[in-house]
């Protein structure tokens, strides 16, 4: 097993885990223009990078490849859109006191990503994924029936990620390459969002303090750093290591949300997230073996 590549997969995941501190560090600052702030310095970092690194030839290649073929140009679109979505609901929770639920949107991810190959790819599901999917909805509705309404937060941030990462599958490009044409894509309204702050003297830049400032300028870096990471470990150590590894990010979410910012945890969250768990760990457990229940059936062609 490549050593370097888990430390750097599982380095990804402790920053995706670790995530929420950041964000709550300024929580003073509205969401949406922490969101803007994200995108437009993840797009400075992200043309810096590209630029440095030898990878211009390659975005530029991207870029004028969409001509000929419109829908990755589309599906791309699409995709950094989705994307900014998904950003703006996990800084929304985490600064509005939801780590917890966040941490359980990042645990029913893999799930949702089997049914949308279900639905999308046609994907046939073996006995292991389909009870894995039935208990994690078990556990969803354990989370609506008790609380009265269904877990908007966590299946938000499932299923955008979901739906993001089956569009990248179908575009397949570079990561960073494809990150600085996403965050082009969007840096526009960005650009817009914090030109109308500004005007109406509702931006948050050198209003609060220094420190507000830089942890603003470098929301860039701390969105591209891990991916980046992620990018050189996926190269280096199988999928299914790659699989259990993804799962750092949401138990240090859900352990800072219950201990270190006191979210509560009641008995109801207990059982929601035992089904998820146990869905997943069945879903492991057939990536594993390969036979019996946990044998994956032939594609229909």
């Amino acid at each position: 097993m490549d050593q370097k590549g888990v430390f750097y997969a599982a380095l990804s995941y402790f920053l995706w885990g670790v995530l929420p501190v950041y964000w709550k560090m300024i929580d003073h600052v509205p969401s949406g223009e922490i969101l803007a702030n994200r995108i437009f310095w993840s797009f400075v970092f992200m043309a810096a990078l590209i630029v440095f690194s030898g990878k211009l030839p390659a975005w530029r290649e991207t870029v004028m490849g969409f001509r000929k073929r419109p829908e990755r140009g589309i599906a791309l679109a699409a995709a950094s859109f989705i994307l900014s979505v998904n950003w703006f609901i996990f800084i929304w929770a985490v600064n509005h006191g939801h780590v917890v639920e966040s941490s359980l949107g990042y645990y029913i991810n893999p799930l949702i990503s089997i049914v949308l190959g279900i639905l999308v790819l046609k994907e046939k599901l073996n006995g292991a994924q389909v009870l894995s999917v039935l208990l994690a909805s078990a556990g969803v509705l354990v989370l609506t029936v008790s609380y009265g309404q269904f877990p908007w937060i966590s299946m938000g941030l499932a299923l955008t990620f979901g739906v993001y990462g089956l569009l990248k599958k179908m575009v397949n490009v570079d990561s960073s390459v494809g990150l600085a044409v996403e965050t082009m894509t969007v840096c526009p309204f960005a650009i817009g969002y914090i030109l109308y702050l500004i005007f109406h003297k509702e931006s948050s830049f050198s209003v609060h303090s220094l420190s507000t400032d830089l942890f603003l300028i470098l929301t860039g870096p701390a969105t591209a750093l891990p991916l980046l990471f992620f990018a050189k470990g996926a190269q280096r150590i199988s999928m299914f290591m790659l699989g259990i590894l993804q799962y750092i990010a949401p138990t240090l979410m859900l352990l800072l949300g219950v201990f270190f910012y006191h979210e509560p945890f009641t008995a109801v969250h207990f059982w929601a997230f035992l089904f998820i768990w146990t869905a997943l760990a069945i879903v492991v457990l057939s990536q594993s073996r390969g036979t019996g229940l946990f044998e994956r059936k032939p594609l229909s062609r």
